[in-house]
């Protein structure tokens, strides 16, 4: 049990950093596609 213990806090802080950036990053994602998207329209 206490492997287990140990494993979990050894992983659930770089678990948690990923989804944060991965949180953050998702909105500028969608920017940037609408962005490309749009950009041929424009280039018109």
């Amino acid at each position: 049990m206490e492997t287990w213990v140990t494993f979990i806090t050894e992983l659930s802080f770089p678990i948690a950093i990923t989804f944060y950036l991965l949180h953050r990053i998702e909105g500028k994602l969608d920017v940037l596609n609408e962005s490309i998207r749009i950009l041929p329209e424009k280039m018109k």
